[in-house]
Protein backbone atom coordinates (compact mmCIF):
# COMPACT_ATOMS: atom_id res chain seq x y z
CA UNK A 1 0.00 0.00 0.00
CA UNK A 2 1.53 3.52 -0.78
CA UNK A 3 2.26 5.35 1.72
CA UNK A 4 3.48 9.33 2.33
CA UNK A 5 6.08 10.48 4.40
CA UNK A 6 7.08 9.19 8.01
CA UNK A 7 7.44 12.54 9.16
CA UNK A 8 3.68 13.47 7.93
CA UNK A 9 2.75 10.72 10.17
CA UNK A 10 4.70 11.85 13.32
CA UNK A 11 3.31 15.13 12.44
CA UNK A 12 -0.16 13.72 12.62
CA UNK A 13 0.08 11.67 15.79
CA UNK A 14 1.44 14.96 17.77
CA UNK A 15 -1.12 17.34 16.92
CA UNK A 16 -4.52 14.81 17.20
CA UNK A 17 -2.42 13.45 20.64
CA UNK A 18 -3.04 16.69 21.62
CA UNK A 19 -6.47 17.47 20.13
CA UNK A 20 -8.02 13.99 21.51
CA UNK A 21 -6.62 14.86 24.86
CA UNK A 22 -8.28 18.35 24.65
CA UNK A 23 -11.80 17.03 24.26
CA UNK A 24 -11.75 14.43 26.60
CA UNK A 25 -10.80 16.68 29.19
CA UNK A 26 -13.04 19.22 28.16
CA UNK A 27 -15.91 16.41 28.59
CA UNK A 28 -17.92 17.29 31.82
CA UNK A 29 -18.90 13.10 31.91
CA UNK A 30 -15.53 12.28 32.07
CA UNK A 31 -14.25 10.92 35.76
CA UNK A 32 -11.61 7.96 36.28
CA UNK A 33 -13.71 6.64 38.43
CA UNK A 34 -15.92 5.53 36.15
CA UNK A 35 -18.12 2.58 36.37
CA UNK A 36 -17.07 -0.77 33.38
CA UNK A 37 -20.04 -2.96 32.70
CA UNK A 38 -20.89 -5.91 30.14
CA UNK A 39 -22.84 -5.15 27.79
CA UNK A 40 -24.61 -7.24 25.03
CA UNK A 41 -22.19 -6.95 21.53
CA UNK A 42 -25.81 -7.70 19.83
CA UNK A 43 -27.11 -4.70 21.91
CA UNK A 44 -24.11 -2.14 20.50
CA UNK A 45 -24.30 0.02 17.25
CA UNK A 46 -21.35 1.37 15.34
CA UNK A 47 -20.64 5.49 15.50
CA UNK A 48 -22.60 6.36 12.95
CA UNK A 49 -20.03 9.29 12.16
CA UNK A 50 -16.58 6.77 11.63
CA UNK A 51 -14.72 7.70 8.90
CA UNK A 52 -13.44 3.77 8.44
CA UNK A 53 -14.98 2.22 5.64
CA UNK A 54 -12.51 -0.95 5.64
CA UNK A 55 -10.81 -3.06 8.56
CA UNK A 56 -7.67 -4.85 7.98
CA UNK A 57 -8.82 -8.59 8.33
CA UNK A 58 -5.82 -9.87 9.32
CA UNK A 59 -5.03 -7.53 12.16
CA UNK A 60 -8.75 -8.11 13.29
CA UNK A 61 -8.23 -11.72 13.27
CA UNK A 62 -5.15 -11.45 15.53
CA UNK A 63 -7.07 -9.22 17.89
CA UNK A 64 -9.71 -11.52 17.92
CA UNK A 65 -7.60 -14.41 18.90
CA UNK A 66 -5.86 -12.29 22.03
CA UNK A 67 -9.53 -11.85 22.98
CA UNK A 68 -10.47 -15.30 22.87
CA UNK A 69 -7.23 -16.09 25.13
CA UNK A 70 -7.14 -13.16 27.45
CA UNK A 71 -10.42 -11.16 27.35
CA UNK A 72 -10.48 -7.46 26.49
CA UNK A 73 -8.63 -5.62 28.68
CA UNK A 74 -9.39 -1.60 27.38
CA UNK A 75 -12.96 -1.25 27.45
CA UNK A 76 -14.93 0.39 24.63
CA UNK A 77 -16.28 3.76 25.07
CA UNK A 78 -20.47 3.81 24.09
CA UNK A 79 -23.38 6.57 24.80
CA UNK A 80 -26.92 4.87 25.32
CA UNK A 81 -29.12 5.48 21.95
CA UNK A 82 -32.97 4.69 21.34
CA UNK A 83 -31.99 0.87 20.14
CA UNK A 84 -29.17 -0.01 22.49
CA UNK A 85 -25.77 1.95 22.63
CA UNK A 86 -23.80 3.75 19.77
CA UNK A 87 -19.73 2.97 19.82
CA UNK A 88 -17.75 6.02 20.72
CA UNK A 89 -14.86 4.63 20.78
CA UNK A 90 -13.50 0.72 20.08
CA UNK A 91 -15.20 -0.03 17.12
CA UNK A 92 -12.38 -3.02 16.15
CA UNK A 93 -12.52 -4.16 20.11
CA UNK A 94 -16.20 -4.78 19.25
CA UNK A 95 -15.83 -6.25 15.87
CA UNK A 96 -12.60 -8.64 17.25
CA UNK A 97 -14.60 -10.08 19.79
CA UNK A 98 -17.52 -10.92 17.40
CA UNK A 99 -14.91 -12.92 15.61
CA UNK A 100 -13.60 -14.75 19.18
CA UNK A 101 -17.75 -15.60 19.77
CA UNK A 102 -17.77 -13.94 22.56
CA UNK A 103 -21.84 -12.45 23.71
CA UNK A 104 -20.48 -8.77 25.87
CA UNK A 105 -17.76 -7.10 25.73
CA UNK A 106 -16.52 -4.19 28.95
CA UNK A 107 -17.65 -1.17 28.59
CA UNK A 108 -18.40 2.89 29.92
CA UNK A 109 -21.30 4.60 29.06
CA UNK A 110 -21.32 8.46 28.53
CA UNK A 111 -23.10 11.27 27.74
CA UNK A 112 -22.26 12.61 24.00
CA UNK A 113 -23.79 14.70 21.78
CA UNK A 114 -23.80 14.58 17.84
CA UNK A 115 -20.80 16.61 17.35
CA UNK A 116 -18.78 15.29 19.90
CA UNK A 117 -19.32 11.52 18.73
CA UNK A 118 -18.43 13.39 15.11
CA UNK A 119 -15.14 14.35 16.54
CA UNK A 120 -13.98 11.50 18.36
CA UNK A 121 -14.68 9.21 15.57
CA UNK A 122 -12.93 11.70 13.11
CA UNK A 123 -9.55 11.99 15.93
CA UNK A 124 -9.28 8.15 17.51
CA UNK A 125 -9.25 7.19 14.14
CA UNK A 126 -6.63 9.86 12.51
CA UNK A 127 -4.48 9.75 15.32
CA UNK A 128 -4.64 5.34 15.81
CA UNK A 129 -5.17 4.02 12.98
CA UNK A 130 -3.94 4.30 9.33
CA UNK A 131 -6.87 5.83 6.98
CA UNK A 132 -6.41 5.63 3.44
CA UNK A 133 -6.49 9.03 1.63
CA UNK A 134 -9.71 9.26 0.49
CA UNK A 135 -10.78 8.34 3.74
CA UNK A 136 -8.90 10.43 5.87
CA UNK A 137 -10.39 13.57 3.04
CA UNK A 138 -13.80 12.39 4.02
CA UNK A 139 -13.17 12.03 7.30
CA UNK A 140 -12.35 16.01 7.02
CA UNK A 141 -15.13 16.88 5.00
CA UNK A 142 -17.59 15.82 7.89
CA UNK A 143 -15.81 17.56 10.10
CA UNK A 144 -16.91 20.95 7.33
CA UNK A 145 -20.58 20.03 6.23
CA UNK A 146 -21.90 18.50 9.62
CA UNK A 147 -20.21 20.85 11.96
CA UNK A 148 -19.74 23.83 9.94
CA UNK A 149 -16.32 23.89 10.62
CA UNK A 150 -13.71 26.19 8.24
CA UNK A 151 -10.95 24.67 6.76
CA UNK A 152 -8.79 27.13 9.43
CA UNK A 153 -10.91 25.64 12.19
CA UNK A 154 -10.18 21.99 11.20
CA UNK A 155 -6.68 22.62 10.79
CA UNK A 156 -6.09 23.96 14.16
CA UNK A 157 -8.26 21.16 15.86
CA UNK A 158 -6.59 18.87 14.13
CA UNK A 159 -3.02 20.58 14.54
CA UNK A 160 -2.26 20.77 10.55
CA UNK A 161 -1.69 23.39 8.40
CA UNK A 162 -4.38 25.16 5.95
CA UNK A 163 -2.42 23.51 2.70
CA UNK A 164 -2.53 19.98 4.32
CA UNK A 165 -6.16 19.65 5.22
CA UNK A 166 -6.99 21.65 1.77
CA UNK A 167 -4.90 19.32 -0.49
CA UNK A 168 -6.73 16.62 1.45
CA UNK A 169 -10.28 17.73 0.54
CA UNK A 170 -9.21 18.27 -2.68
CA UNK A 171 -8.88 14.55 -3.56
CA UNK A 172 -12.96 14.02 -3.46
CA UNK A 173 -12.87 16.20 -6.50
CA UNK A 174 -10.95 13.08 -8.45
CA UNK A 175 -12.97 11.20 -10.93
CA UNK A 176 -14.18 7.75 -9.17
CA UNK A 177 -12.07 5.57 -11.01
CA UNK A 178 -9.16 7.44 -9.19
CA UNK A 179 -10.71 7.83 -5.99
CA UNK A 180 -11.18 3.70 -6.07
CA UNK A 181 -7.42 3.69 -6.40
CA UNK A 182 -6.74 5.88 -3.50
CA UNK A 183 -9.06 3.77 -1.22
CA UNK A 184 -7.51 0.12 -2.23
CA UNK A 185 -4.42 2.39 -1.04
CA UNK A 186 -2.72 1.92 -4.60
CA UNK A 187 -2.21 5.67 -5.48
CA UNK A 188 -0.51 7.55 -2.11
CA UNK A 189 -2.04 11.26 -1.14
CA UNK A 190 0.90 12.82 -3.13
CA UNK A 191 0.48 11.06 -6.04
CA UNK A 192 -3.57 11.94 -6.12
CA UNK A 193 -2.91 15.65 -5.26
CA UNK A 194 -0.80 15.41 -8.15
CA UNK A 195 -2.93 14.43 -10.37
CA UNK A 196 -5.76 17.02 -9.78
CA UNK A 197 -2.96 19.53 -11.82
CA UNK A 198 -3.63 17.47 -15.06
CA UNK A 199 -5.23 20.14 -17.49
CA UNK A 200 -7.10 17.66 -19.23
CA UNK A 201 -9.39 16.05 -16.88
CA UNK A 202 -10.76 13.46 -18.81
CA UNK A 203 -6.95 12.10 -18.80
CA UNK A 204 -7.22 11.83 -14.77
CA UNK A 205 -8.13 7.80 -14.63
CA UNK A 206 -5.84 6.72 -17.77
CA UNK A 207 -2.79 8.42 -15.57
CA UNK A 208 -3.65 7.06 -12.80
CA UNK A 209 -4.10 3.61 -14.16
CA UNK A 210 -0.45 4.53 -15.81
CA UNK A 211 0.93 5.09 -12.42
CA UNK A 212 -0.17 2.13 -10.20
CA UNK A 213 0.99 -0.41 -13.71
CA UNK A 214 4.27 1.21 -13.89
CA UNK A 215 4.67 1.83 -10.41
CA UNK A 216 5.91 5.49 -10.94
CA UNK A 217 7.41 8.23 -8.17
CA UNK A 218 5.21 10.92 -6.75
CA UNK A 219 8.20 12.94 -8.88
CA UNK A 220 8.08 10.97 -11.50
CA UNK A 221 3.79 11.31 -11.32
CA UNK A 222 5.14 15.18 -11.23
CA UNK A 223 7.00 15.77 -14.21
CA UNK A 224 4.87 13.87 -16.15
CA UNK A 225 2.22 16.22 -15.54
CA UNK A 226 4.12 18.66 -16.19
CA UNK A 227 4.97 17.44 -19.42
CA UNK A 228 1.51 16.98 -20.44
CA UNK A 229 0.16 20.61 -19.03
CA UNK A 230 3.10 21.75 -21.37
CA UNK A 231 1.14 23.24 -24.86
CA UNK A 232 2.71 25.22 -27.18
CA UNK A 233 2.30 29.13 -26.59
CA UNK A 234 2.45 31.96 -28.94
CA UNK A 235 5.22 33.61 -29.27
CA UNK A 236 6.42 36.79 -31.59
CA UNK A 237 8.13 36.27 -34.95
CA UNK A 238 11.24 35.35 -34.41
CA UNK A 239 11.29 34.76 -30.33
CA UNK A 240 11.24 31.57 -28.75
CA UNK A 241 11.26 30.52 -25.25
CA UNK A 242 14.91 29.65 -23.79
CA UNK A 243 15.30 26.27 -22.10
CA UNK A 244 15.77 28.32 -18.69
CA UNK A 245 12.41 29.38 -19.18
CA UNK A 246 10.65 26.23 -20.22
CA UNK A 247 12.30 24.12 -17.29
CA UNK A 248 11.11 26.95 -14.91
CA UNK A 249 7.50 26.76 -16.47
CA UNK A 250 7.68 22.57 -16.03
CA UNK A 251 9.35 23.04 -12.68
CA UNK A 252 6.78 25.55 -11.37
CA UNK A 253 3.57 23.89 -12.44
CA UNK A 254 4.86 20.64 -10.97
CA UNK A 255 5.28 22.30 -7.44
CA UNK A 256 1.74 24.00 -7.82
CA UNK A 257 0.03 21.04 -9.50
CA UNK A 258 -1.29 24.04 -12.13
CA UNK A 259 -0.79 24.84 -15.71
CA UNK A 260 1.97 27.91 -15.79
CA UNK A 261 2.63 30.11 -18.62
CA UNK A 262 6.20 32.48 -18.57
CA UNK A 263 6.64 35.39 -20.99
CA UNK A 264 9.57 37.14 -20.70
CA UNK A 265 10.21 40.20 -22.32
CA UNK A 266 12.72 42.68 -22.74
CA UNK A 267 15.41 44.16 -20.10
CA UNK A 268 14.68 40.98 -17.62
CA UNK A 269 10.73 42.35 -17.48
CA UNK A 270 7.87 39.50 -18.47
CA UNK A 271 5.09 38.20 -16.36
CA UNK A 272 3.62 34.96 -15.23
CA UNK A 273 0.36 33.52 -15.59
CA UNK A 274 -1.38 30.61 -13.74
CA UNK A 275 -4.38 28.33 -15.09
CA UNK A 276 -6.69 27.42 -12.35
CA UNK A 277 -9.85 25.19 -13.91
CA UNK A 278 -12.11 24.83 -9.70
CA UNK A 279 -11.98 28.05 -6.77
CA UNK A 280 -10.49 24.76 -4.29
CA UNK A 281 -7.84 25.24 -6.81
CA UNK A 282 -7.13 29.11 -6.04
CA UNK A 283 -8.12 28.09 -2.50
CA UNK A 284 -5.20 26.30 -2.50
CA UNK A 285 -3.03 27.89 -4.71
CA UNK A 286 -3.44 31.41 -1.96
CA UNK A 287 -2.76 28.89 1.10
CA UNK A 288 0.26 27.65 -0.51
CA UNK A 289 1.43 31.44 -0.86
CA UNK A 290 0.74 32.24 2.38
CA UNK A 291 -2.17 34.61 1.44
CA UNK A 292 -4.88 34.20 4.06
CA UNK A 293 -8.11 35.70 3.13
CA UNK A 294 -9.90 34.48 6.62
CA UNK A 295 -7.96 38.29 8.49
CA UNK A 296 -8.98 40.52 5.85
Amino acid sequence: MARDSKNNEAHKKGGLGRGIEALFDDNPEFDATEDVVDLALADIRPNPYQPRQQFDEQRLQELADSIAENGVFQPIIVRQSVNGYEIIAGERRCRASKLAKKTTVPAIVRKFDESQMMEVAVLENLQREDLTPLEEAQAYEMLQKNLGLTQAEISKRMGKSRPYIANYLRLLTLPIKTKRLLQRGDLSMGQGRTLLGLKDKQSIDALAKRIVKEGLSVRQVEALVAKLNTKPQRVHKGQHKSAFIAASEQQLAAKLGLSVNILAGKQGKGHVSIDFSSTADLNRLLDLLGVDLDDQ
